[in-house]
Formats: structure tokens, C-alpha cells, sequence
């Protein structure tokens, strides 16, 4: 049976300035990669400025991970931002979200060493150090145009000129994101990506001035983040990170203390936002609460939680103190009008899992909104 008693005073409902954006609600729109773009060039097209648009009531959308050249890319279908074609179908997205009055943030990512030779014309993806990450693997569409999980390539090490050809790569897909009508950006540094694979002592074998101590490795993503800070203004800017999350095999006893010295330096920056990366599967470890403290101690900018969040785990943590906004992921794929459903205390659809990577508009803009 359906509870349709409004929760009006809710925190989750009020309203929060981020950045130059004052947003209507503290619900986010998480990234999640859906794989819907044009083929060939990894394009943003029509039907994602709809899947979009439709979720446009969301306090903030965060984009699906989108890379900065193609040498970030890792799986099949993912949208890039690095060619005139991407920003000019981007650009389609932003317009059908702010006609619609939302806001939107592109999540941009390099997937360093999770990848594979068939994205690199049969070279090795890179990574801060040449270790195969055990047990990965990634989604690619074959030539029969079946999706499979397909075992990550080995990669190998980045040279030093490489890593600021890289760093240049942020700076520029952010400035393409701007021109694509984002209202800012969010770095992808967690989930065992190319941020992560550099803060972490399992994947960074490094004994140069990108690894080793933990200043070291969190000078990627300072050097990143500087960059884009002054390209576009740290109001603008978002970094996603996940410290107890170690699939891609990123189990790292040093990570935490890492995650909360790069905090500090974020601080510094002046970023818009920390987003707090959970896991979200069922047996998944639970973050404690005392380093929910500690980030708050280190980062005084609003901090994103996503992960197993329902309304009344996203009320406490707002209500704590300990989180800004709540970012829910699949709850939005099958509810496209979210906020409505969880402040009316409406039931929420289930999604269909076979069409969530690939495909046409069936599980993807046909659920219907509540009357």
C-alpha cells in the first residue's frame, strides 16, 4: 500500500546553493553509464537529451562518465567530449535540461588502466604503473553488435611527458564541457579508475614524483584539478571519490589516510563539491561514521553521498549534518520524475536490469513519470 502523506519539511526537499547554482532540492542525479551514444565517434545524440531532460527535477544531474580523449575510453558506447561532433551533441543535452529548468554537471573520467587493446587500435592501456588489475573487466560491443565482459588488456606505465599531455586533456575537456553548456564538471578519482589507480599503493608502483609517499600520488589529481580550476573557476568544479570501494582490485590499507590528505588539498582548491562514492551492493562495507567526520573536518565544501540511499538513510545523513546531497543512481533509471515520487511518498518502479548498457529507447526514456 502506497503512503501519499507529502513530506514537505524535509530536509532532502530544501533548497541549497552550490556553487553559482541554487538548487531546488538535495537530490542528485548520479552518474551511471547507460552506453546510448551514436556510433561511430561515441556521440551524444536526440534520445540521451530526452533521457535527460526528463530527470531535469533532480537539485543537480551528474552526467555518465565521459571521456576526455580516446585514450580514456574503456568500454563500448561510452559518450566522449574531446571532438566538435561530441560537444555539438552534448550541447543538445544541456539545452533539453535547462529548457526543462534543471542543471547539469558532465562527470569526466580517463579509465587509465581499466580498459583494453580494442579501444587503442590494438595498444596497451595506460596506467600509472604496468599492473593488470586481477578479476576486471569491461563491456564490449563486438562486431556481431552483442555486448559481452570481455578481461582487461595489461597496460603499461605513463611516462612523466604523458601524464601532463593527460592533465592538459582535463583542462581541455573542460573547457569543451563549458562551451557544450555544463554548468560545471565532476572528475571521476574513484571506482578504480586512472585519479584512483594513482592514490593508491596497489596500483602506483611509482618511485618518481608521482608515487611513493602520499603527497606523491595525490599530485595527479591535484595537478588536474588545478588546471581546471583555472580554466574554469573552482565554483564550477566537483571530484568524485571512493575510498572504501576496492573492486577493479584496489583493496589499499593506505587509502583511506590518502583520500583524507586529498581532501585537505581540495580545500585548498576552493571546489564546489567532494562526492563521496559508496558501494552500493549488498554485502558492501559500510563507511564509519568517524571518517564521515573526519571528511568534514578536512573539506568544508558541500559533500555528495551516493550509495544504497533510500529517503529516510538520505533524511539522516542531511539531518547529521555529515552530507549536503543525497545522490540516488538506479532508483532514477525507472523513476524519471524521482524527487516527486519520494516527496509524495509514492512507490517507485522497478527498473529492467537486461537494458541498462546499450540499446534503444526501451528502458531508457519510455518509464513513465506518476500522473
Amino acid at each position: 500500500m502506497t503512503n501519499t502523506t507529502p513530506l514537505k519539511d524535509s530536509t532532502l526537499f530544501s533548497t541549497l546553493q552550490l556553487g553559482e547554482s541554487q538548487l531546488p532540492n538535495r537530490i542528485v542525479m548520479a552518474p551511471m553509464t547507460r552506453a546510448r551514444t551514436t556510433q561511430p565517434g561515441n556521440i551524444p545524440n536526440q534520445m540521451m537529451a530526452e533521457y535527460y531532460a526528463q530527470r531535469a527535477t533532480a537539485g543537480l544531474i551528474v552526467s555518465e562518465a565521459t571521456q576526455i580523449s580516446p585514450q580514456g575510453q574503456g568500454y563500448s558506447f561510452t559518450p566522449g567530449i574531446h571532438t566538435q561532433e561530441q560537444i555539438a551533441g552534448w550541447k543538445l543535452v544541456t539545452d533539453a535540461v535547462h529548457a526543462k529548468g534543471g542543471r547539469i554537471f558532465v562527470q569526466l573520467w580517463h579509465v587509465g588502466r581499466v580498459s583494453h587493446t580494442v579501444f587503442h587500435d590494438g595498444a596497451a592501456p595506460v596506467a600509472p604503473s604496468a599492473i593488470q588489475p586481477r578479476g576486471t573487466q569491461v563491456w564490449i560491443v563486438g562486431d556481431d553488435g552483442v555486448g559481452r565482459m570481455i578481461d582487461t588488456s595489461m597496460p603499461r606505465e605513463l611516462t612523466v611527458a604523458e601524464i601532463a599531455n593527460i592533465v592538459e586533456d582535463f583542462r581541455q575537456a573542460a573547457a569543451n564541457a563549458m562551451k557544450a553548456g555544463f554548468d560545471g564538471i565532476e572528475f571521476h578519482g574513484g571506482n578504480g579508475y586512472l585519479i584512483d589507480q594513482f592514490l593508491r599503493t596497489v596500483s602506483n608502483h611509482r618511485t618518481d614524483q608521482y608515487g611513493g609517499s602520499v603527497d606523491n600520488r595525490v599530485r595527479f589529481l591535484r595537478e588536474v584539478v588545478t588546471a581546471v580550476v583555472k580554466e574554469i573557476g573552482a565554483e564550477h568544479v566537483g571530484v568524485r571519490l571512493a575510498p572504501y570501494i576496492t573492486i577493479k582490485d584496489m583493496a589499499d590499507p593506505e587509502i583511506v589516510d590518502t583520500i583524507l590528505y586529498a581532501a585537505g588539498e581540495l580545500e585548498k582548491l576552493k571546489v564546489a563539491y567532494i562526492h563521496l562514492s559508496e558501494a552500493d551492493w549488498d554485502d558492501a562495507p559500510t563507511i564509519p561514521e568517524d571518517f564521515r567526520h573526519k571528511l568534514r573536518a578536512a573539506y568544508s565544501g558541500r559533500i555528495v553521498v551516493a550509495g544504497r540511499y533510500d529517503k529516510d538513510r538520505a533524511g539522516k545523513i542531511l539531518a547529521d549534518g555529515l552530507a549536503d546531497l543525497v545522490a540516488f543512481g538506479r532508483p532514477f533509471v525507472a523513476n524519471p520524475d524521482l524527487p516527486k515520487r519520494l516527496q509524495e511518498n509514492l512507490a517507485l518502479a522497478d527498473l529492467d536490469g537486461a537494458t541498462l548498457f546499450g540499446g534503444d529507447q526501451r528502458g531508457y526514456s519510455d518509464y513513465s513519470p506518476v500522473t
